[in-house]
């Protein structure tokens, strides 16, 4: 079974995840894909390969780990489900699995959430960074190992501005535009020049010019604030773009241009548009995921289609998920427990749309997922 968990999350018009959350309306989240371990947070583990609703009007953005997800409340509650048996659903307990979401804790400022494959890492309205679950390799920055079932604070600082959750590592980029990374750090997907395990973040470098970042199975890609695009860790699924498999402990810029916009990764490809509106893949294709029309894996970038109408992506093991500016939703790739959403569980190498709908505007990070989540204004 490849990694992730085949599930997936949406949301429709007006939301902006990095945005203050106290002033977002709220929406409904839907959910499809494979459902084993209550992932989809529909009360059941029946699979579903067509969105249904998961509760009630009132969720604000979620992520998607690796069979649990991940949710923040209208209210700033968190809330999780799915597969608990490394406590990565953060209620204090390990080893129950919960098909419906379940609340962490009391507190009422929670603001982002990223999943990892089984440990979550979050950030308060105040800034501060949060972690738990698994933590093999210290992928909680705790400055230990071992399972971490509660949300415990790292460090004491209040600048945290985006994280993303990887393979048992996660990374953060604070206001000042530096990056840091910790966890498990085989073929160097920490980025930070070794490849020895941290349970504490380290930066990468000593840039202050980092604005966004997305990680997959072993390695990460980021875009500066000057529109380059840069790639470490693990090289042999050619997500790194460097148009071969080597491994790179610390960045390395993709190509030469200055115009990348967005983000996103499956497992083992990698999505990105520029300010253009054009969507770029490559890495893993055995599934069409690249949406290229073929399954011939590339270890650069590739435009799909022609298309200049592109604006939030996301990807999940060898699947990838796009919503374009008319708010019309498409997905394309592996399809073997209907995460494509379009109602069946046939592959496509090209986009096809789901429904008819044009209303939607977020797509979180699932890259580990092989479900999928989406939110409705």
């Amino acid at each position: 079974m490849p990694i992730g968990s085949d599930k997936g999350f949406i949301v429709k018009p007006g939301f902006d995840p990095l945005a203050t959350q106290t002033s977002l309306s709220s929406s409904d989240v839907f959910s499809w894909g494979w459902n084993f371990r209550g992932q989809l947070g529909l009360g059941d583990t029946v699979d579903r390969s067509s969105p249904v609703q998961v509760g009630i009007t009132e969720w604000l953005t979620a992520s998607g780990g690796y069979n649990w997800a991940g949710a923040i409340k209208n209210n700033n509650t968190l809330w999780t489900w799915g597969n608990n048996s490394a406590g990565q659903l953060g209620n204090g307990t390990t080893g129950s699995v919960f098909s419906t979401p379940i609340q962490v804790g009391v507190y009422t400022n929670w603001s982002q959430i990223a999943a990892g494959a089984n440990d979550g890492v979050a950030i308060k309205t105040d800034g501060t960074l949060w972690t738990w679950g698994q933590n093999a390799m210290g992928a909680a920055g705790q400055g230990t190992t071992g399972v971490v079932n509660t949300p415990a604070q790292v460090g004491a600082l209040t600048t945290w501005a985006t994280v993303t959750g990887g393979f048992y590592c996660s990374y953060g980029i604070k206001t000042d535009g530096t990056l840091w990374s910790w966890g498990y750090n085989a073929q160097g997907r920490l980025g930070d020049g070794t490849t020895v395990d941290k349970s504490s973040p380290v930066q990468v470098g000593a840039l202050t010019t980092w604005l966004n970042i997305t990680a997959g199975y072993g390695w990460a890609v980021a875009i500066k604030t000057d529109g380059t695009l840069w790639a470490w860790g693990k090289g042999v699924h050619g997500a790194l773009g460097q148009g071969n498999v080597n491994d790179y402990s610390s960045p390395v810029q993709i190509g030469a241009l200055t115009t990348w916009l967005k983000l996103a990764s499956g497992a083992y490809h990698v999505l990105a548009t520029n300010t253009a509106g054009q969507l770029y893949a490559w890495g893993t294709n055995d599934y069409g995921g690249l949406g290229q029309g073929n399954t011939t894996n590339t270890q650069s970038p590739v435009q799909v289609g022609a298309l200049t109408t592109w604006d939030k992506i996301a990807g999940g093991p060898y699947a990838s998920y796009a919503i374009k500016t008319d708010g019309a939703f498409w997905s394309w790739g592996y399809n073997h427990k209907g995460q494509l959403g379009v109602g069946n569980t046939t592959n496509y190498s090209s986009p096809v749309q789901i429904g008819a709908l044009t209303a939607w505007s977020f797509l979180p990070k699932m890259s580990q997922s092989y479900g999928v989540l989406a939110l409705q204004f």
